[in-house]
């Protein structure tokens, strides 16, 4: 009975954490997302999304990159503050250090979460993404962490990027604040 409670155990140990509820605000978008994270996937990556947001660096940060049919990037937590100059925004990370790849099979489809890396794919820190369509090039090249379970309709509506790249010219939206959820 004892390796059996013992057994139980291992497989009930608590999650990291089940979610992020994103409130964004800004010129295009106003809402709430709620995103599932999958810890079974990128358990690493995960921990570390966890441990900024609780942290609430995430707090302020704005979506520096957002490509039309494509993607909406944020998380620079170095850089990408709103109440700072955020003319370096997806230059930086945090100070916790970068991440090993974490590549699953999962697809990236609307809605699912995707880490920011450099060339280097063992360089995830503190970056996401939030794809707006599909993105099958993306497979097995960077980290699926999560994805969208509500506010797809927020999503569509961050604010796009016209510069460059797909950086976002004037007051980009932000992430007006990042909640662990359970």
């Amino acid at each position: 009975m004892r390796k059996l409670a013992f057994a139980l155990c291992l497989f009930a140990s608590p999650a990291l954490a089940t979610g992020l509820q994103v409130e964004v605000a800004g010129e295009g978008a106003n809402g709430t997302i709620a995103i599932d994270l999958l810890e079974d996937l990128a358990p690493e990556h995960v921990a570390q999304i966890t441990a900024i947001a609780e942290s609430g660096a995430y707090n302020g940060v704005v979506f520096h990159r957002v490509i039309d049919g494509f993607m909406a990037q944020t998380g620079d937590v170095q850089f990408g503050q709103s109440s700072g100059n955020t003319s370096r925004a997806g230059m930086g990370g945090s100070d916790m250090p970068d991440i090993q790849a974490e590549f699953s099979s999962e697809p990236f489809k609307r809605g699912i979460v995707g880490m920011a890396r450099s060339q280097n794919p063992n360089s995830a820190n503190s970056q996401f993404f939030i794809m707006f369509d599909d993105g099958d090039f993306l497979n097995g090249q960077y980290t699926v962490v999560g994805r969208v379970t509500a506010g797809m309709d927020v999503v569509d509506q961050i604010k796009l990027g016209t510069g460059g790249n797909g950086a976002v010219v004037g007051t980009p939206d932000m992430m007006k604040t990042v909640t662990v959820t359970e």
